[in-house]
């Protein structure tokens, strides 16, 4: 019997008596993984070879189960701490044990969720109380996460527990077919009666025919049913197919496009939206401060203006907020929360000079909030801002301006809620209705400037805004259900790869 080389080594590598995976094989057999694994299947066509196909499910500790491994779980340390400061007798405060504890914002987060789900005791009107019988050296969460790090078989471990670690993404399960290898009784005949190697060929030359060798050799089958390689060509991020999108539909109603820095003055970013600074979205809660030289050059009587509006307000009626405010503040450094920076960057005839009506403004730029992150949030973002000054605008006008932007992708059940903002009266929310889910999600904010915003800046008409949120228009318009499959570092890739932009 005369086979190819590839074949020979695959029959001679293999056993009659133990199963052998086929990446084992091919460094047995000194072949490439995909050569072994092609000649494995031709010779179990041919009889020669006995295949068998198992499902195989591994488990990987991920960067935080590691961390949670030395730690221990945040809810068990919650529970150890609420022991020492004997909640098991009676309750105590939630924030002491907390401390205790060491937990920071997210791991107490987490603690919370946990502890009361696996009985370690209850939690009311901001007191803990710590179950006596609750054994925190048991938990079996912990000890699956103990026995993977240590490298141990947690196959016969309760399904439950793994699930729940993976749903906490402590734990990546890894599914893959394992192949293994027997030679049949005809194999094993073959290789006692003696197997030749036959010379093959891949393909047919010029050389082979003009020289009559085709004659004497054996040309490799094709396996027509084999998976050919997957090749990812290159494409166009969705969020910046739907960015492009946005801008050709914004430009096509007739806005122009903004510019300005990720990084600037706390002036631009909030003092000139009357944003009170000490309003709670300005504390390192929600901002991203820079430490770096505070901005020199903001114009004096633009300074003095806002500065004026916050503690005096303006108009007859106007009262300021009464609070502190302090020029340094306003000159130091954040990361912009906001796209509406650049709008009264614009506004006030700083970039551009000044403007007379009617004006269309936009941005599609990364803003950055100190948000916690889930389904719909991100601590970096893109912002679509804009702006429209004109005569006589009302809120008509801006609910028709998102009812013809929407229905260019496609989008015409949106829905407006009244919400409060510091710079805008009337304001309002905006909602749209999840395809797949049929939940409706916050895709944006909006609203009238205030007079507190515009007299300062030295406009004397009226001005309608809106930031809207770009991940959020592209989970409507793809159907992703988390933000974070489009953005990030957990991006679903395989989704993005197949996702298309419909409008």
């Amino acid at each position: 019997m005369k086979l190819p080389e590839s074949q020979v080594a695959v029959l001679n590598a293999a056993s009659a008596t133990d199963e052998t995976p086929i990446d084992r094989l091919a460094a047995e057999a000194d072949l490439k993984p995909e050569t072994a694994t092609q000649a494995v299947f031709e010779l179990r066509d041919e009889g020669l070879l006995n295949l068998t196909e198992r499902e195989s499910v591994e488990y990987e500790l991920t960067e935080e189960g590691h961390a949670y491994v030395d730690a221990g779980l945040p809810e068990t340390r919650l529970y150890r701490a609420a022991v020492e400061a004997g909640a098991d007798d009676d309750p105590v405060q939630l924030g002491q044990v907390i401390d205790t504890a060491d937990l920071d914002g997210p791991a107490a987060d987490i603690a919370l969720a946990n502890y009361g789900r696996k009985g370690y005791g209850t939690i009311e009107r901001g007191e803990l109380a710590a179950d006596p019988d609750a054994d925190a050296g048991e938990d079996p969460e912990a000890a699956a996460l103990t026995a993977l790090a240590d490298g141990e078989d947690v196959d016969e471990r309760d399904d439950e527990v793994l699930d729940q670690l993976v749903s906490r993404n402590l734990v990546d399960r890894n599914e893959r077919t394992v192949r293994t290898v027997t030679l049949s009784d005809p194999g094993v005949t073959a290789l006692m009666e003696g197997i030749e190697t036959a010379e093959t060929v891949d393909r047919l030359t010029p050389e082979l025919l003009t020289s009559g060798e085709w004659q004497d050799v054996a040309f490799t089958e094709y396996n027509v049913e084999a998976d050919a390689p997957d090749v990812q060509g290159g494409k166009t991020h969705v969020l910046r197919q739907t960015a492009e999108r946005v801008k050709d539909v914004l430009v096509g109603m007739g806005f122009q496009e903004m510019e300005g820095p990720h990084a600037d003055a706390d002036f631009w970013i909030n003092d000139c939206l009357f944003m009170p600074q000490d309003h709670p979205a300005r504390t390192h809660w929600d901002r991203f401060a820079l430490d770096v030289p505070p901005i020199a050059d903001l114009p004096d009587n633009l300074v003095d203006s806002v500065e004026a509006a916050h503690r005096e307000g303006v108009g007859a009626d106007g009262d300021g907020y009464h609070s502190p405010w302090s020029e340094d503040f306003a000159r130091a450094i954040a990361l912009r929360g906001h796209t509406t920076s650049l709008s009264m960057r614009y506004l006030s005839g700083t970039e551009v000079g000044e403007l007379d009506p009617p004006q269309r403004y936009f941005s599609v730029e990364k803003v950055y909030r100190n948000d916690t992150l889930d389904a719909t949030h991100l601590l970096e973002f893109f912002q679509i801002e804009g702006w429209v000054m004109a005569e006589s605008l009302s809120v008509r006008d801006l609910m028709g301006t998102f009812v013809e932007f929407y229905e260019q992708f496609g989008i015409t059940d949106i829905q407006f809620k009244p919400h409060y903002n510091p710079y805008t009266e009337p304001s309002f929310e905006l909602f749209g209705k999840h395809p797949t889910t049929g939940e409706l999600i916050e895709i944006g904010n909006s609203g009238m400037f205030r007079d507190e915003v515009l007299e300062p800046l030295g406009v004397e008409h009226d001005v309608m805004a809106w930031g809207l949120a770009l991940e959020r228009l592209a989970m409507l318009t793809t159907g992703a259900e988390d933000i974070r499959d489009l953005h990030g570092t957990l991006a679903d890739l395989e989704f993005l790869r197949g996702a298309e932009v419909t409008y």
